[in-house]
C-alpha cells in the first residue's frame, strides 16, 4: 500500500483567517483502500481542514494533490467532480424526502421524451435501494420511504452509498458515528470497511479513539490546528493517543512541577491564583 501513489494528499497547508492563524504546515496524505482517521478534540482545526478539502476554502498557502498533481479545489462542486465527497454527521439526507429521491437529488432519472420528462420514481427506488443493501443494510427495502424515518447509521449509509454509486473516489466523514449509539455505530463502522474494501480511500474525522481504531489504517492526531502525531495501525496504544489528544505531555509537566513545588514548599501545593 505504501507504495501507492496517494489520491489526495496536502503539503505544508495552512489557513488564516486575517491575522487568526488556524492550520499550521498540515501534512496528510491517503490512498486507495486505506482509511485515514484524523483525531482531535474540539477546536483542534478539523473542520477548517475538512472544509479545504472539500472545497468550500482555499489554503492560504501549501498544495493540494490529487494522485501527485498539484491541483485546485475552487468550489465544493470542483471538488465533488474530481471524486472527493463528504458525509457531515447526520448525513446530508433531507427528513422530509424519500429515499430514491434523496439518493438522486439534483440528478433525477426522468423517464419520457423532451418537455414530456418526468421523474422517473420506480427506476431511482430500485437504484437506491439496490446501492444501500449492497453495503449490507438490509432493512431499507422501500425506496419510498421516508428519510426521517431511518435511524443515523442508516441515514449514514445512504449517504455513503450515494456518494459511492456517483464514483466517489476518496470518502469524507466527519464524525459519523459522534450521534449514535453503539449499534449505529457498528453499522457505520462496517459500511466504512466495506468502503475500504472497494478501494476507496476513506478520510474517517472522530474524537472517539475506540471507533477509529476499529478501522484505521493510519492515524493523525490535530492539536491546534498542526498534525501532532502520523502514525500507523499498531504503533501507539489506545492510551497514547488518548494522552496525545489530552495535551498529556502538557499535562505530565504540569503535575511535575507542582511535585516539584510541594517537595519545597513542605508539601503545600501552590496557592491559588485571584
Amino acid at each position: 500500500m505504501s507504495d501507492q501513489k496517494p489520491i489526495l494528499a496536502l503539503r505544508g497547508v495552512n489557513k488564516s483567517f486575517g491575522p487568526i492563524d488556524v492550520l499550521h504546515d498540515i501534512n496528510l496524505e491517503v490512498r486507495a483502500g486505506e482509511v485515514l482517521c484524523l483525531l482531535g478534540d474540539n477546536g483542534a482545526g478539523k473542520s477548517t481542514l475538512i472544509k479545504i478539502m472539500s472545497g468550500v476554502h482555499q489554503p492560504t498557502s501549501g498544495t493540494i494533490e490529487m494522485d501527485g498533481q498539484a491541483t485546485g479545489l475552487p468550489t465544493p462542486r470542483a471538488a465533488s467532480e474530481k471524486g472527493i465527497a463528504t458525509v457531515h454527521q447526520f448525513g446530508g439526507t433531507f427528513p422530509l424526502m424519500s429515499i430514491g429521491r434523496s439518493f438522486f437529488v439534483g440528478v433525477e432519472p426522468t423517464k419520457g421524451w423532451g418537455p414530456f420528462k418526468v421523474y422517473d420514481r420506480k427506476r431511482a427506488n430500485e437504484i437506491a435501494v439496490k446501492a444501500v443493501q449492497n453495503f449490507g443494510i438490509t432493512r431499507i427495502d422501500d425506496g419510498d420511504r421516508l428519510v426521517g424515518g431511518l435511524s443515523g447509521g442508516e441515514r449514514q449509509s445512504l449517504a455513503i452509498a450515494r456518494a459511492v454509486h456517483f464514483g466517489a473516489r476518496v470518502l469524507i466523514l466527519d464524525e459519523p458515528t459522534a450521534a449514535l449509539g453503539v449499534k449505529q455505530a457498528a453499522h457505520v463502522l462496517r459500511i466504512v470497511n466495506e468502503a475500504k474494501r472497494r478501494g476507496l480511500a476513506v478520510i474517517f474525522i472522530t474524537h472517539q479513539v475506540m471507533h477509529a481504531m476499529a478501522v484505521g489504517d493510519h492515524f493523525a492526531v490535530l492539536i491546534r490546528g498542526a498534525v501532532a502525531a502520523d502514525f500507523k495501525k499498531g504503533q501507539k496504544t489506545r492510551e497514547e493517543i488518548t494522552d496525545l489528544m489530552a495535551g498529556g505531555e502538557t499535562m505530565a509537566n504540569l503535575e511535575a512541577s507542582i511535585d516539584g513545588y510541594m517537595a519545597s514548599h513542605d508539601g503545600h501545593p501552590p496557592a491559588p491564583v485571584h
